[in-house]
């Protein structure tokens, strides 16, 4: 048997079980908030939410939304061993939720003005994936 030891030291990345449901009603076109209401702890259909409204100029909605999406997935992430650091790969699909809504929420900051939270959120996003924060910047 094959085992893969982390050279660095740190902990092992975090893989969030696959949640389809959520993901191919948001493809299908469903609206996210009938998403949101059938799947609460789907970070994906909070993100999208949060994304929705920021391109509709409601930075507070987005807020809201993302901060929502983004203890989803920390409870997510906490259930499936993470230990409160360490990566959370965007290559793996069911992270993007998690993800996307971390990025939602350091932006919707950003937007308002909480400068602090702001940098909190972008620096969690960068150490939790290089990947997602290059991707989604």
């Amino acid at each position: 048997m094959v085992t893969h030891e982390n050279l660095l030291g740190g902990p092992p990345p975090t893989h969030l079980p696959d949640d389809p449901g959520p993901r191919e009603a948001l493809a299908s076109g469903a609206d996210p908030a009938e998403v949101a209401a059938a799947h609460p702890s789907s970070s994906l259909a909070w993100a999208q939410l949060a994304d929705d409204a920021f391109e509709a100029g409601r930075p507070v909605e987005s807020y809201a939304y993302a901060r929502t999406g983004y203890h989803r997935g920390l409870d997510a992430l906490r259930r499936n061993g993470w230990k409160g650091h360490g990566p959370v790969p965007w290559e793996h699909e069911p992270n993007r939720g998690f993800l996307r809504a971390l990025h939602a929420l350091a932006r919707a900051a950003r937007a308002i003005g909480e400068t602090e939270e702001y940098e909190r959120c972008s620096t969690f996003l960068k150490d939790s994936s290089p990947t997602a924060a290059d991707t989604l910047s």
